[in-house]
Formats: C-alpha cells, sequence, structure tokens
C-alpha cells in the first residue's frame, strides 16, 4: 500500500512567499521603527536623516497637565445663580451648537408623539391596573368587605336587642385593672435631721426669690429649705395680685391725665402682641438658616433680602426685619422692590428718609417716585413731589395722570397740554384733555391725537360722541365709516367682538347715535354669508342679556334690512320691542311688519291685540278687516275678530261674524263650529261667548282627531 501525496515543505514556502517582497521601500521608511528605532546619518550625506514626513521619535505620549483645584470648583459651582433648569449647573455640553427654535420644534414634536403613544398604551394600563386591583382585594379584602355578611345580619336584630347591649367596659385583666403600687422615695438624712432641729421658713428673699432662714436660725445655702408648713401660699398670691394693681394704677394715666394703660385690656393686649403664626420654631430656625445662606451666597440678590425681612416680619421680629431690609439696600442699592419694601417696613417719618434716599439712588424709578408723594400728608407735598418726578421723568404717563388726578380742571388742562407734549402716543391723555377742552378745540386735539396714533379706535369713537353730544347727528355716521376705512388702511385689523363691545359701552354712556353708527358699520366683518342670520339673531340675545337695547334694536334694524321678508327676524324683534320697548315702537315695528309679510297672521293679531290693549277698539277692527282681505277665510284671525266683539259686549256682530266663518271657511273647525252653532244664541241665555268658543274649540280638536283616524284607516 502506498504512501499518501504529502507536499513537501518547500513548497509550502513557495506558496506563501509574500507579495511585497523585492520591492523597493516607500518613502520615509526606516526600519525598526516600529520598535523605537530611529535613522542615522554619516558624513556624507547632507541634511537630515530625518524628513519632515517620518514618523515622531516619540515612544510615549506627554502625560496629561494636572487640573487646579480652582478649576475643578469652578467648574462644579453648585449656586443656584448657576443652575439652569434646562442645562442643569454646569452648563451646557453644546454650547457651540446652541438650542434654538428648530430643537425646539423637535422636542415638541417628539412629545407630541410619546402623548400619543400614551393614549393608545392608556386603555390597556388602566385595564391592566384594574385587573390587578381586583386580583389584590380578591386576595386581601378590606374589612369592610369581610363583616358585609355580618353586617347584613343585623337587619335581623331588634330594637330591644340594640337596647339590651351592654356598655362598652374595661377589658383588661384583673392584674391590669388592679392599681399599682405607690412608691415612695426615701428623704435623705440631712433634710430629716434639720427637719428634727425645729427649722422652719415662713419667709421669701426678695433679692434671690429663693426660701431663706428665719432670723436667728443657722445659716444655710439658698435653695437648701424645704418649706414647712407656716408657709401660707394663698397669702403670697393675694399680695402678688395686689401689687401688680398698685403699679397698673400708676402707670394707667400720665401728668397730662392721657391714659397710657389700660388696667382692664393689659392682658388682652399682652395677648395680642403675640406674632401670630402657626409654625413650628425648628421651622423658622430652618428657613432663617436657608434665607442666611441665600444672602451669603448672592448678597446681590434683592428677593432674598425680601424674603428674609417679611420671615422675620412674620414672626413679630419687626426691628430685625427693618435691619435687614435696610443691609438690603446697601448690598443692592439699584434694587427698586427692595427700597419699596424698606420704606413699608419703616414708620412713616423714617419711611420718608429711605424713600428720599432711594430717589436719589434712582431718580428713574416711577414706583418710587408714587411711594414719594403717598408718603406725603399734605396736597400740597404730594404735587411739589410730582412736580420734581416730572422733572426728571417727562415720558412717564403714570406720573402725569397722578399728577392731573391732583388739579382741579383749569390746573388740569394746563398739564394735560404739557403732558401730550411729552407722551404724544398716550391716548388717555388725548382723551382727558379732549374732554376738558370746548367744542372746537376738541375736535383739534382729538384730530392731533388721531395724527400722532394712527391705530387706536378709542380717538375715533370719542370724536364720535362728541358730534352727537353737540347734536351733528350725520357727522357721527360719517366719523364711525372714515374710522373703519383709515384703520383698516394703517394695518389695524377690524376685530368685530371689540368693536361691539365699544358699541355697548358707547350706550352705557349715552352715545346712542354712536352705538348704532358702530354695530351698523361692524355687524356684517368676518360672518359668512349663510351664517349671517343665525349670528345676528345672537348678537342681538346677547346684547339684550346684558341691557344694551339699542345695541340689540340696531341689529334687529340692520337684520331686518337685510332679510326683509324674514317672518322669524320680524317676530324676534317684536318681541323684543314688547319686552323692552313702548307701545308706540311695537305697533310702529308691526305696521312695517305686516307690508313684508301679508301673510303672516301672528303679525297682523299683535298689531291688532295692541290696539285693543290701548282701549282703541275701532283701530283693532281695521287691523283685523285689512287682515281678512290678507289673509281670507283665515280661522285665526276669525276668532280674534269674535273675541274683539264679545270683549267689548257686541254679541250681535259677534253672531255675525261666526255665521260667516262657518258658511266661509271650508275646514274641520268650520264644520265644528256648525256642530257649536246652536249655541250661538246661548249669551241670551246666560252663557258668555267666550265657552261658546271653548266648545267650538274642543269640538273642532275632535273633529281633527277623528278625521285623521278615518284617513289614516283608508
Amino acid at each position: 500500500m502506498s504512501a499518501p501525496n504529502v507536499p513537501h515543505p518547500s513548497a509550502l514556502v513557495a506558496k506563501a512567499k509574500k507579495t511585497f517582497i523585492g520591492l523597493p521601500s516607500p518613502l520615509g521608511y526606516v526600519a525598526g521603527v516600529g520598535r523605537g528605532a530611529t535613522g542615522f546619518t554619516t558624513r556624507s550625506d547632507i541634511g537630515p536623516a530625518r524628513q519632515a514626513t517620518d514618523v515622531s521619535d516619540e515612544r510615549h505620549a506627554a502625560p496629561p497637565k494636572r487640573r487646579k483645584k480652582d478649576d475643578e470648583d469652578d467648574e462644579t459651582d453648585l449656586n443656584e445663580s448657576n443652575y439652569d433648569e434646562f442645562t442643569g449647573y454646569g452648563g451646557s455640553l453644546f454650547n457651540k451648537d446652541p438650542y434654538d427654535k428648530d430643537d425646539e420644534e423637535a422636542d415638541a414634536i417628539y412629545d407630541a408623539v410619546d402623548e400619543r403613544m400614551d393614549e393608545k398604551r392608556k386603555e390597556y394600563r388602566e385595564k391592566k391596573l384594574k385587573e390587578e386591583l381586583e386580583r389584590y382585594r380578591a386576595e386581601r379584602p378590606k374589612i369592610q368587605q369581610q363583616f358585609s355578611d355580618l353586617k347584613r345580619d343585623l337587619v335581623q336584630v331588634s330594637k330591644d336587642d340594640w337596647d339590651n347591649l351592654p356598655e362598652v367596659g374595661d377589658a383588661r385583666n384583673r392584674k391590669q385593672r388592679a392599681p399599682r403600687a405607690e412608691k415612695f422615695t426615701p428623704l435623705p438624712d440631712s433634710v430629716l435631721g434639720r427637719s428634727l432641729g425645729g427649722e422652719s421658713v415662713h419667709s421669701i428673699d426678695a433679692s434671690s426669690g429663693l426660701a431663706s432662714i428665719v432670723p436667728g436660725t443657722a445659716s444655710m445655702a439658698p435653695g437648701m429649705v424645704t418649706p414647712s408648713g407656716d408657709l401660707d401660699l394663698r397669702k403670697i398670691g393675694q399680695a402678688r395680685n395686689t401689687l401688680m394693681n398698685v403699679k397698673l394704677n400708676q402707670v394707667s394715666d400720665s401728668v397730662s391725665g392721657q391714659t397710657v394703660v389700660d388696667p382692664k385690656g393689659y392682658l388682652t393686649d399682652l395677648q395680642g402682641m403675640i406674632p401670630n403664626f402657626s409654625s413650628d420654631i425648628n421651622d423658622i430656625k430652618k428657613a432663617r438658616l436657608l434665607m442666611k445662606s441665600v444672602r451669603e451666597t448672592n448678597p446681590q440678590h434683592p428677593p432674598a433680602w425680601i424674603a428674609s425681612a417679611r420671615l422675620e416680619e412674620v414672626t413679630g421680629k419687626l426691628q430685625n426685619a427693618r435691619n435687614l431690609i435696610m443691609k438690603g439696600c446697601e448690598a443692592c442699592p439699584n434694587a427698586e422692590d427692595v427700597w419699596l419694601e424698606a420704606a413699608r417696613l419703616q414708620p412713616p417719618d423714617t419711611a420718608k428718609g429711605v424713600v428720599a434716599q432711594a430717589v436719589r439712588q434712582l431718580p428713574n424709578s416711577v414706583r418710587l417716585w408714587l411711594k414719594a408723594a403717598d408718603l406725603e400728608l399734605e396736597l400740597k407735598g404730594k404735587r411739589r413731589v410730582f412736580r420734581k418726578a416730572l422733572e426728571l421723568q417727562p415720558n412717564s404717563v403714570r406720573l402725569w395722570k397722578a399728577a392731573v388726578e391732583l388739579e382741579e380742571a383749569e390746573d388740569a388742562r394746563i398739564l394735560l397740554s404739557r403732558a401730550v407734549e411729552c407722551c404724544p402716543t398716550a391716548v388717555e391723555l388725548w382723551l382727558a384733555l379732549a374732554r376738558l377742552e370746548t367744542y372746537e378745540n376738541a375736535r383739534k386735539v382729538l384730530n392731533k391725537a388721531r395724527e400722532n396714533v394712527p391705530t387706536d379706535r378709542q380717538i375715533w369713537l370719542s370724536a364720535a360722541k362728541l358730534e352727537e353730544a353737540n347734536d351733528n347727528a350725520p357727522m357721527v355716521v360719517r366719523i364711525v365709516e372714515r374710522a373703519i376705512a383709515s384703520l383698516s388702511a394703517n394695518g389695524v385689523e377690524i376685530n368685530r367682538e371689540f368693536w361691539l363691545k365699544d358699541a355697548v359701552q358707547c350706550e352705557r354712556a349715552g352715545s346712542a347715535l354712536t352705538c348704532q353708527a358702530v354695530i351698523t358699520a361692524v355687524i356684517g366683518y368676518g360672518v359668512e354669508e349663510e351664517d349671517r342670520k343665525s349670528q345676528w339673531m345672537e348678537d342681538a340675545e346677547a346684547c339684550a342679556a346684558q341691557g344694551a337695547v339699542e345695541c340689540a334694536r340696531a341689529i334687529y334694524a340692520h337684520a331686518l334690512a337685510a332679510y326683509p321678508s324674514k317672518k322669524s327676524i320680524w317676530l324676534a324683534a317684536a318681541y323684543f320691542e314688547k319686552s323692552h320697548g313702548t307701545r308706540e315702537s311695537l305697533e310702529t315695528l308691526l305696521q312695517q311688519a305686516v307690508l313684508h309679510c301679508p301673510r303672516a297672521e301672528v303679525l297682523w293679531l299683535m298689531g291688532a291685540k295692541s290696539k285693543w290693549l290701548a282701549r282703541d277698539v275701532p283701530a283693532a277692527r281695521s287691523i283685523l278687516s285689512m287682515a281678512f282681505q290678507a289673509n281670507p277665510n283665515s280661522e285665526e284671525i276669525w276668532l280674534a275678530a269674535v273675541k274683539l266683539e264679545s270683549e267689548n259686549n257686541e254679541y250681535e256682530r259677534a253672531r255675525k261674524l261666526l255665521s260667516k266663518a262657518r258658511s266661509s271657511a271650508p275646514t274641520p273647525r268650520s264644520v265644528a263650529a256648525r256642530a257649536a252653532g246652536t249655541a250661538v244664541c246661548l249669551p241670551q241665555r246666560g252663557a258668555s261667548l267666550e265657552l261658546i268658543c271653548k266648545s267650538w274649540l274642543v269640538t273642532a280638536a275632535a273633529f281633527n282627531r277623528f278625521f285623521r283616524r278615518t284617513c289614516y284607516r283608508g
């Protein structure tokens, strides 16, 4: 058997021959550079043996520099002022790539996606939680559930059994109920020895407040004497009360006779001086420590000083609060709130000095000047403060308004003329000046105001009110129309809701024409064509609910002008006039209504009833006759005419109308009228025509039911 064909080792070496053998070395190659070898030069070489592209000779990198402790402290600054809600204490790691609006929008999208996914899992999570709760309750039921069956059996317990239930007693065992033996502590021998010596104590040492020995007895250290039975504590209490009454009587009246101390309410006043706070003393100490830490950490933080002062104020340490807030004023001299808090805590006389120092430090603070004026008791002093404040802050609207409120009409007009020069964009100042001027000057003032503030609608409305107050009605509508056009040209959005509110305010101010002009101008803004009727009816009802009668009347008028043939709008307007208007306005509206909607029987009947209630029977008959012409053979109008005649004791007219109605009205009710026609002459027999009409209507209703049943069966 021959041996297998095994290749020779030389053949394997030949096959494993590397491809780079025999090739030239690459540029800059140095043998053994990976083991730290370097190139060398000879005298025949020119220049360095290593080039700039060669590998570095350094086998190990330089050790990193250690940070200083101060740098580490700066990086880990845990001060509250260094805290950011988003990046934490150490700042953001991505300062070179800040958090911009795109990142914020992306975070919002991710949050919305998370909320959406959470909503999808909510049902499953709640279901699982409910199952776990039921399983837990099944394993560990409540005590109430455990005794539910026993509670049901309590229904069978009678009242006598309830009354015979024994009272709750002491359920402890006999040993626990037995009184414990009294324990006596034996006295020292020294005490017994002193007692045998006959020493007794029956006086109080006023200097030390401790028991002292009667003269003639052996001397003894204070506090080491045991009182004997000779000491009468009741008399000591009486003497103390007597002494206190004497002192109170001495200080109750001063030399001038003015009462200084109330003897009866002395203890009550002392109780009132105790600070009323329910917090624990330990909590207050912790709060003080926390406030102290905040102040020391950041002394230039105004809220820390204010909070510390208020903490002391709440705990009754008012002087400490004043001292703290004055230190805060020194630490934060440019903090307006700290100065105001200091002025609040100080007494009035001291507060003036604090505010004076504050306005010297912050002369541009409006709130400090207002506080300074508030501390002045005389009107002259307040005016002087405002004059000084306006010299330093002539552009403050609040200061001008406060200063104007202290002046009379003429002086206020002069001040306002100067105020509008310093604050040309303050609409309130322009309007106040226009109210104090005459008609011609007010028009000029409002024109100047409109030039300085072309985007404010209140100036236009004030101009319209001014024209209405001076009986220039045509100019009112023109001003409102020009206002809408001018504001639209200046890029102001015509907000319908705001203008409607302004119309209500105009009506409450007594400017009815301006109110109606505003309603007519803006009622159609922002409303679709198909929604106009319903929207206008809602607006009218809302205005009526607010008590704005003229606004609602203007809305109904505009709606009727746009939809003159709508019966529902006429009815709504009529009911509105009936509730909020007069009889004349209602009749005028109904006269216009029947012209546009002659087939609306309700409108005719409302007009006739209004005339009848006014005791104008001929006018009511005239309206019903015109209603007959517009609505021939109308049962409602026939019945109204019969009722009108019967109420006025015109029975012959009523019989004729009923006879004509039975013969001419081909309706089931007319057939019922024939059935009830035998009762027409009943008024002569003692029955009223109202009873006849009621029997007619009852018979007609019965006939209608019979007729419907017959039709349905057929």
